[in-house]
């Protein structure tokens, strides 16, 4: 939730119907319409991207919930966002590159962006 919305899960600065993420989040599940409206409006998302916003935030729902024992286990979560990852790449500016590339550094995080999460994750 803190990723999508670009906000603290506690924010003592907003009212308090929106200090706290998850309650307030919660209260946008209801209606899909709304959760453009909640997203990070930097994010600038296409369609495509919408798309994977939203498996996010159902899942965020899913981890969220009351009831410890209805929450999913990480093995599900890793499950449902691991087609998403594997579509993101990280971006790199001109400067970062030249440095990467003269150091002999795959990328700024030391990794391969062409390389799949799972075979990063092995290495």
């Amino acid at each position: 939730m803190e990723l999508i919305t670009s906000r603290k899960a506690l924010d003592d600065t907003m009212s308090d119907e929106r200090s706290h993420l998850v309650t307030w989040f919660c209260q946008i599940l209801i209606n899909k319409e709304n959760i453009p409206n909640a997203i990070d409006q930097t994010l600038n998302p296409d369609e495509e991207t919408m798309e994977s916003i939203y498996k996010v935030v159902e899942l965020a729902g899913y981890c969220t919930t009351q009831e410890p024992n209805q929450r999913l286990d990480i093995g599900h979560a890793i499950y449902i966002l691991s087609p998403l990852v594997e579509q993101w790449k990280p971006t790199c500016n001109e400067e970062e590159h030249n440095y990467s590339t003269f150091h002999g550094k795959e990328d700024t995080y030391g990794t391969d962006p062409h390389m799949s999460l799972s075979l990063t994750l092995e290495r």
